[in-house]
């Protein structure tokens, strides 16, 4: 239940963000650019990098969605997203994305964490700077949208089906269309 009066037709982050839309608008507009802008790295790898800090951190909202996402650019493939959130070292992904995932997890526990050793792991494996600067911001946000969505404690759904669904939707519209058509229908729907 949540801590604070938020829309119950919109669970996990949407509901949070329908609450407070100034805030949601700048949060929306970072992962779009981080998640679905242009990049080397893929969508689906970048949604498995977001998949695997959100899992690690236990949110069971994000880590859902953003596996379905991650799956819906990957084919399909839910079997994958499940290996890199069990073990991505025995995960059918390549051995750059493996130590992208490295440092993502280790951003997750402490950013100080990550050591040079780390980072030229990446870079042997071909990772550039930007997908290792994008690696870590990916990292850092998720932290905080994991924490945003668990700390007010927000309706986080357990079918499968209600994530593949949205997760298809967000991979092919992305998140501003998506989460804007939320925040016109939702906004100030909940007290304040």
């Amino acid at each position: 239940m949540p801590h604070i009066p938020l829309d119950p037709e919109l669970p996990g982050i949407r509901g949070a963000m329908a609450f407070r839309p100034e805030t949601a608008r700048p949060l929306n507009a970072l992962v779009e650019v981080l998640l679905q802008g242009p990049n080397t790295l893929t969508r689906g790898e970048r949604e498995l990098i977001a998949t695997y800090v959100s899992s690690r951190n236990c949110t069971q909202y994000c880590h859902n969605i953003h596996g379905a996402i991650a799956a819906a650019h990957l084919d399909g493939n839910e079997d994958l997203v499940r290996q890199v959130k069990v073990d991505f070292l025995r995960a059918d992904v390549s051995p750059k994305l493996k130590a992208l995932l490295n440092i993502a997890g280790k951003v997750q526990q402490d950013g100080k964490l990550v050591a040079t050793a780390d980072i030229e792991a990446a870079r042997k494996e071909g990772a550039t700077d930007l997908e290792i600067h994008d690696t870590v911001l990916i990292a850092a946000a998720f932290c905080m949208y994991n924490r945003y969505v668990d700390g007010l404690g927000t309706n986080q759904p357990t079918d499968p089906a209600f994530y593949r669904e949205r997760g298809k939707r967000v991979a092919r519209e992305g998140y501003v269309a998506v989460s804007e058509e939320y925040l016109a229908t939702h906004t100030g729907a909940a007290a304040r």
